[in-house]
């Protein structure tokens, strides 16, 4: 295929040929990225999770149950406290022997902002056990979930 020539004396006529191979190297380009990257979007993470179907747990002596209602308000035990209520709790439990664990209880409408608030709470006063309260499905009459 000659583009040219040095000959003046030739009609420049158009270029009708399709030049197909810058395509055919970005296609294989792309296919070797998608061919490397495939893996990556097939990942999964494999978890083996706790069954709900558990015995109930009852607070013990060293533990604390706080409540968070839909409205984000924080209740340790049955009072309710605010911010800094919460934050002179959870440092005065920090420094219990043994650290008790705080059971969390969150009403299903509940922002999960206030929850990780409640949650950064804890961690940051040094209180790392916690735990999540939820009530166990319940069963109907043939027997089933």
């Amino acid at each position: 295929m000659a583009f040219g020539a040095f000959n003046p004396q030739r009609q420049h006529a158009m270029m009708s040929d399709i030049n197909v191979t810058p395509m055919v190297d970005v296609m294989l380009v792309l296919l070797v990225i998608f061919i490397l990257a495939a893996p990556m979007f097939t990942h999964a993470v494999r978890l083996e999770l706790p069954q709900a179907g558990a015995a109930l747990a009852q607070p013990g002596q060293d533990s604390v149950t706080l409540a968070i209602d839909a409205a984000g308000q924080v209740y340790w035990g049955d009072d309710k406290v605010g911010s800094a209520e919460l934050a002179t709790r959870l440092r005065a439990a920090a420094q219990m022997t043994p650290p008790p664990e705080l059971q969390l209880r969150a009403d299903k409408n509940t922002r999960y902002e206030a929850v990780a608030e409640v949650m950064a709470a804890a961690q940051s006063h040094g209180l790392t056990r916690l735990g999540f309260v939820t009530e166990p499905k319940k069963e109907t009459s043939n027997g089933q979930r």
